[in-house]
């Protein structure tokens, strides 16, 4: 059997009923479960509809999200998640660039790295050359005033562990903004790169090895081993390019609010939908959310 679930940004409210008993009626589906009132619904579906992504592109100009996967074992013993994009809605190092100046510059380099047009190690070298000399406190300051949890976040982590579940944090970013945030929303262990700095500046190095994409990876099969879980039992979310690795070999992987070359390679796309999403794709029902 298949699950097959409708959702919406928890603002937008647009899951209404007519929408969700015809598509179940047209796809020979089961009852309808809400998981959410105008928010989320599900249902089950004995065979993938050959017209499912027709339907999920008509439905996106809608502001809906539609996702299809195997109703066994879609709920998750962990959680694997990107930090930038993903867990806050920025990036932190295009931040750290805009306080020295080389925002622009900077920002360009990642979003062709996040698209996967640029070496991840490479352009994270030459972005973080770009802030040799910063102070140090600017890390603290761009913490305070410039980054935001993505919606949804403190939710899934927090769901998750009432549950019985593990929550990593893996980024391509620093250890300086995962600490802060893997605190912040409860996460138990958290995973980045390293900032160099001497004299209270920053040098414009990196600390090795770098943290990219087989780096996601291999944190996926040290967690998984160390926890005595399978692959198949993680829930993996990310945007960019470098998360690729991870979203695929996960049992779950959502692309969430993703760059185009990533949604292209994932069944599971979340464009619509906040971070709550990830639990709605599990049968989590709102009411069990813990807040």
């Amino acid at each position: 059997m298949f699950t097959v679930t409708l959702l919406c940004a928890p603002s937008e409210r647009k899951i209404e009923t007519p929408l969700v008993e015809s598509l179940r009626n047209a796809w020979g589906g089961g009852d309808a479960i809400w998981l959410s009132v105008d928010e989320a619904a599900e249902f089950e579906v004995p065979v993938e509809p050959s017209n499912f992504w027709d339907v999920w592109s008509d439905l996106q100009s809608n502001g809906v999200d539609l996702v299809i996967q195997s109703t066994d074992g879609r709920r998750k013993k962990m959680l694997l998640a990107d930090m930038d994009s993903t867990m806050i809605r920025q990036e932190c190092i295009d931040e750290l660039a805009a306080e020295a100046g080389v925002g622009e510059r900077v920002a360009d380099i990642t979003k062709r790295a996040m698209n996967g047009e640029l070496d991840f190690n490479g352009a994270l070298e030459e972005r973080v050359s770009l802030l040799a000399g910063l102070d140090e406190t600017v890390i603290g300051h761009v913490l305070n005033t410039r980054i935001t949890h993505m919606p949804g976040g403190y939710e899934l982590v927090q769901t998750m562990k009432a549950k019985g579940g593990y929550a990593a944090l893996v980024s391509g970013g620093f250890t300086a903004f995962t600490s802060r945030i893997a605190a912040a929303l409860g996460f138990d262990e958290n995973r980045a790169n390293t900032l160099i700095a001497e004299g209270g500046k920053l040098t414009g190095k990196v600390g090795y090895p770098i943290l990219g994409r087989e780096a996601k990876v291999q944190a996926l099969e040290e967690i998984t081993a160390r926890l005595g879980i399978l692959e198949a039992d993680v829930i993996a979310v990310g945007d960019g390019a470098n998360d690729l690795g991870m979203l695929g070999r996960a049992g779950t992987g959502v692309a969430l609010h993703a760059k185009p070359s990533v949604q292209a390679e994932c069944s599971v796309r979340i464009n619509h939908g906040d971070l709550t999403a990830l639990l709605y794709l599990q049968g989590y029902k709102r009411s069990e959310f813990v807040s």
